[in-house]
């Protein structure tokens, strides 16, 4: 009989955490955003930008 991989079973369990908190976070913000009727002010705008450019994966060629 094989023996269970309890290292896979926990790396699965925490990637699922971890996309059910991202996936939490998203429908926050998009409330929020929705919230204030899309307009951000140029504080919040510039504090955006710098949170997706941190944001591991967010791979966007840059325009300039």
């Amino acid at each position: 009989m094989a023996k269970p991989n309890y290292q896979y079973e926990k790396r699965q369990r925490d990637l699922a955490k971890k996309q059910k908190q991202e996936e939490k976070r998203r429908q926050k913000l998009a409330a929020k955003a929705a919230e204030e009727g899309g307009a951000a002010s140029p504080e919040d705008a510039s504090d955006d930008t710098a949170e997706a450019a941190a944001t591991p994966g967010n791979e966007t060629a840059p325009d300039a």
